[in-house]
């Protein structure tokens, strides 16, 4: 019989404690996942995974050391625990490194709250597969579609539990149904490709498989006969798919390993202004149905809302333990971990302040510009902010959509593009970094 979560991270911490360890921390996790394939109306591949994977954490004198393993058997935690603290014993000492104090501690959560976990039955892996065949099927039906690289559909579903020597110990479960689909138009070197699809904590949320396969569709076929755009300065629309990137840049930047390192253009600029005055970023770990809800984070400390950004300003950095006694701060409960990996800081539930425009309003006031659709590669200099990716997308003139655009290159400074953001008013809430499409005047384009 599988042993239950909490008893796997109590036995590790009983573990290293008796190995010689002076605190430890340990995790373990518990998942299924199903991957439905589709291609041409039949199954192309179908995939289920199941484990249960465990780590440890010990600290000795300020040196830490951590390990992993997916065998539970009671050797192998033993086994695990005494090399854990034979890696410590020789691991440089990190005055910095140590468990949460009792009184930082969470005391109470209500994980039923939060929603996390849909209470409806794993899907059948020929429910999953109806889907995918619908949402193909879908895209196919679209006029100029050629053929579909791929329709998935999938769900996971996963446990944690969290226990430290200190006295912590909890856990949650989170579940995941997704559906994407990606369709090619087009043929030979004139072929164009797009996808859509969501992803919902709850099935019951997720929008309609046609609909995802038709817009999938209708994407591609959009993109049609895409040519590189002229050279020169010109405003850039990040269409709210790929708008969460610059977003994402900022966030990292704020990352508190980042700051204490030195390697981040943001240091030295808390309270400064970093966006544009009515903006804000706002981080909240306890909305509903949403994959970044925390109702602690990975060391035990209480998750609660925070401004990242406040009417412009920086509020201040992203923080585990670790990071925060580097900076002389207080942690922001953010830390995050894995099994084979000591906590990290790393952020949940984010949003930007939304505008009074929408995104075609943004478009007519371009006039002539670029409207970024997805973007590939990434050059950000992450000391000085120097910003350079490719994109593709489409051609305004005169405010209306003129062409579909490829190959082409956009550049500029990332701390002077996110002080002058124009949001629109088109972010999808549901998401867990809810961004709308940003417009930024000005910015380079490589073209032809």
């Amino acid at each position: 019989m599988a042993k239950a979560l909490d008893e796997l991270t109590h036995a590790l911490i009983d573990a290293a404690l008796k190995a010689g360890a002076e605190s430890a921390d340990a995790i373990a996790l518990r998942g299924q996942s199903i991957t439905i394939d589709m291609r041409g109306g039949t199954l192309e591949q179908a995939e289920r995974a199941e484990g249960v994977d465990i780590g440890l954490r010990v600290l000795i004198g300020g040196r830490q050391a951590t390990v992993s393993a997916s065998d539970t058997g009671a050797m192998t935690i033993a086994a695990l625990a005494e090399r854990a603290v034979a890696m410590a014993r020789e691991a440089p000492v990190d005055p910095y490194a140590g468990l949460a104090d009792a009184g930082q501690l969470a005391k109470d959560w209500d994980v039923a709250a939060l929603e996390l976990c849909d209470p409806a039955p794993e899907p059948a892996p020929d429910a999953l597969a109806r889907m995918a065949q619908e949402a193909e099927a879908a895209a196919l039906a679209v006029d100029g579609v050629t053929q579909v690289q791929s329709a998935t559909a999938g769900y996971s579903h996963r446990a944690v539990h969290i226990a430290a020597s200190n006295g912590f110990s909890g856990g949650y479960a989170r579940s995941d149904t997704g559906l994407s689909c990606v369709a090619i138009a087009g043929t030979g070197t004139g072929m164009e490709r797009d996808y859509d699809g969501d992803s919902r904590i709850f099935a019951s949320d997720l929008r309609d498989a046609a609909e995802i396969g038709q817009r999938a569709g209708l994407r591609a076929v959009e993109r049609l006969g895409a040519r590189r755009p002229r050279t020169g300065a010109y405003p850039v629309l990040f269409d709210e798919r790929v708008s969460g990137t610059l977003i994402g840049h900022l966030l990292a930047a704020a990352n508190g390993a980042s700051v204490a390192r030195g390697s981040s253009w943001l240091r030295g600029r808390l309270g400064e202004q970093v966006l544009p005055k009515a903006l804000s970023v706002m981080e909240d770990p306890h909305r509903t149905r949403v994959s970044g809800s925390r109702p602690f984070d990975a060391e035990g400390l209480p998750t609660a809302k925070r401004a990242i950004v406040q009417d412009g300003m920086l509020m201040g950095w992203t923080l585990d333990l670790a990071n925060a006694r580097k900076l002389g701060m207080q942690s922001t409960a953010n830390a995050t971990r894995g099994t084979s990996s000591a906590p990290s800081p790393g952020t949940w539930n984010i949003a930007l302040t939304q505008g009074a425009q929408s995104r075609d309003d943004l478009i007519r006031e371009m006039g002539t510009g670029l409207l970024v659709t997805s973007m590939i590669g990434s050059t950000i200099n992450p000391n000085t902010g120097d910003y350079s990716r490719g994109a593709a997308g489409f051609w305004v003139e005169n405010g209306e959509i003129a062409y579909s655009v490829n190959e082409c290159t956009i550049a500029g400074s990332l701390p002077e593009m996110l002080r002058r953001l124009i949001p629109a008013n088109d972010a999808r809430t549901h998401l867990g970094r809810v961004v709308p499409s940003l417009l930024i005047e000005g910015l380079t384009l490589a073209g032809e």
